[in-house]
């Protein structure tokens, strides 16, 4: 038997009203068509899981959406994300804007036996990662502390970039002193930009 999260219950109730039917009925129709699948919270929007992730809904200020995880393996003609937002269905405004529950319920049927077999959507392979532009104050300080070039020469470009873009944003030149201080001190140190969070 499938599980229910209470922490959806939480989020349709918050929704704006309009979203709050159209919330209603997708979770109403994952769960007849698909009795054994469990609910989750995933990038604060619900989603519905079944041998690996199925499908999720949000609600926006206007808009809601609704789409499957291997949208392009479930849909007709490749199941992109709409143009007008995200998910295969576009911005739904109303129930009305809905698919049949009949339709609805096939995709259903069609993502859970693709979740069953295993099947995986084939990513497109990432071009090559664009070089990190170092400014110049970042490559001063950096030539100034060897245990700090060191590092951030041997930091992916991921890290180097978080770390240029960090001091680039900074508003006011006595930030960016502030941050360049603090960026060669921790690179030194072999820390990312977010190493704190880093498990």
């Amino acid at each position: 038997m499938g599980k229910k999260d209470p922490r959806i219950d939480a989020y349709i109730e918050k929704s704006a009203d309009f979203a709050k039917p159209i919330l209603t009925q997708l979770r109403a129709t994952v769960h007849e068509t698909c009795p054994d699948c469990e609910e989750t919270m995933k990038w604060s929007m619900p989603h519905f899981e079944y041998n690996g992730l199925m499908c999720g809904m949000a609600a926006f200020k206007h808009h809601a959406t609704f789409g499957f995880w291997k949208g392009s393996l479930v849909m007709p003609e490749g199941g992109e994300a709409a143009k007008d937002g995200m998910g295969q269905f576009g911005k739904i405004a109303s129930v009305a804007d809905l698919p049949p529950k009949k339709t609805i319920a096939g995709y259903i049927r069609k993502a859970m036996t693709l979740n069953e077999q295993g099947v995986t959507v084939a990513r497109k392979p990432r071009g090559p990662a664009k070089p990190v532009r170092v400014p110049a104050d970042l490559s001063a300080a950096l030539r100034k502390n060897k245990k700090a070039r060191t590092a951030f020469e041997a930091f992916p470009p991921s890290h180097k970039r978080e770390y240029v873009e960090w001091i680039t944003e900074a508003k006011t030149d006595a930030t960016r002193t502030r941050r360049l201080t603090q960026a060669v001190d921790q690179i030194a140190g072999g820390k990312s930009r977010n190493w704190k969070y880093e498990r």
